[in-house]
């Protein structure tokens, strides 16, 4: 019974945990639609994130190791926070102005598959390896995605819509590919950095990008609106501290156990319907219909089966459990 219940409370952080991480896609919707300029929703929420997750730092290992590692190697921190934080997030911002929150919360749902697909390109052993089950269920979400995005298009994708899905495509493939790398960089240097403190140097790296990327902002759109700045800082406690928090509490505690380890993994695939709701009630936004709400349910389907296998597989391991994590760590 005891168990019974740890993983019963481990399904319900993880569920809070997608409730908060939907605020990504559904207020980067609302700064689309209130006319913000993409550049500001990327840069204002990382340039947001670094002051609000510092003090966390003293409580999540501390800042002093990340300062060294960044000291030490400098340019894989650059590289690896470019691509995992920088390209994810600037696809995902540009893409939120293309349609309603739950197309973008689908779509994204792709990095599930994505982070097995960059697999063969990290590693050298036997982590490089793609499991049939796995890559099986993948196509079940690449499917309902495209569904998703036809359904959305009334069967056609102008070439607005195309730029808006390799965007999304983009971000989905990006946020693993750098994180996992970073995860393989700390590996082979045997610098043990928590995930907190992974956020927190991947978030410090990235700063230079992101000053670079308001500047452009500020060029093209001129200074933010009260309402941009409040919507970025709103993601970054929402989606960036809460979010993550609460999701490495929900996969730590029943990291032994792999069918509570599946259940709480697939709580992710709620975002679609927290978005769809929060897309519907603030934004006046339509329900998904046809063929739209069918991919929406295959995507959903599949999250849940690819979370059942990638979990049974990471179960009692420390190693894969951390990589587990590292698709959900910013």
């Amino acid at each position: 019974m005891p168990e019974r219940r740890t993983a019963l409370l481990a399904v319900a952080i993880a569920l809070l945990s997608a409730l908060f991480f939907t605020c990504t896609y559904v207020m980067n919707r609302a700064a689309a639609v209130d006319g913000g300029h993409w550049a500001w929703t990327a840069s204002l929420r990382y340039l947001a994130t670094l002051p609000l997750l510092w003090p966390l730092m003293r409580w999540q290992g501390g800042s002093g190791a990340v300062l060294t590692a960044l000291r030490r190697h400098p340019l894989p921190w650059l590289a690896w926070s470019a691509v995992g934080f920088v390209l994810f997030y600037c696809g995902l911002s540009f893409a939120a102005a293309s349609g309603p929150s739950w197309l973008v919360a689908g779509t994204f749902q792709l990095t599930v598959v994505a982070g097995m697909l960059c697999a063969p390109f990290l590693y050298r052993d036997a982590r490089r390896r793609i499991p049939r089950a796995a890559l099986g269920v993948g196509l079940v979400v690449v499917a309902g995605v495209m569904l998703m995005q036809f359904g959305e298009a009334d069967g056609g994708l102008d070439a607005a819509g195309w730029i808006a899905l390799a965007s999304v495509a983009v971000a989905a493939f990006a946020y693993p590919l750098g994180n996992r790398g970073l995860l393989l960089h700390l590996e082979r240097t045997g610098e043990p950095l928590n995930a907190t403190q992974r956020v927190f140097g991947m978030t410090l790296a990235s700063q230079p990008a992101w000053l670079a990327l308001a500047a452009f902002a500020w060029f093209r759109a001129g200074p933010p609106g009260g309402s941009e700045i409040g919507l970025a800082i709103g993601v970054a406690i929402g989606a960036g501290i809460i979010a993550t928090v609460l999701f490495f509490q929900a996969t730590g505690m029943v990291r032994n156990d792999p069918s509570a380890l599946a259940a709480a993994e697939a709580m992710q695939a709620a975002e679609i319907l927290f978005a769809t709701l929060f897309g519907v009630m603030w934004l006046g936004e339509a329900w998904p219909h046809g063929r739209s709400a069918w991919g929406a349910v295959l995507v959903a389907i599949g999250i849940v089966a690819f979370s059942a296998v990638a979990a049974r597989s990471a179960a009692g391991s420390s190693r894969a459990t951390r990589q587990l994590r590292s698709d959900r760590g910013a």
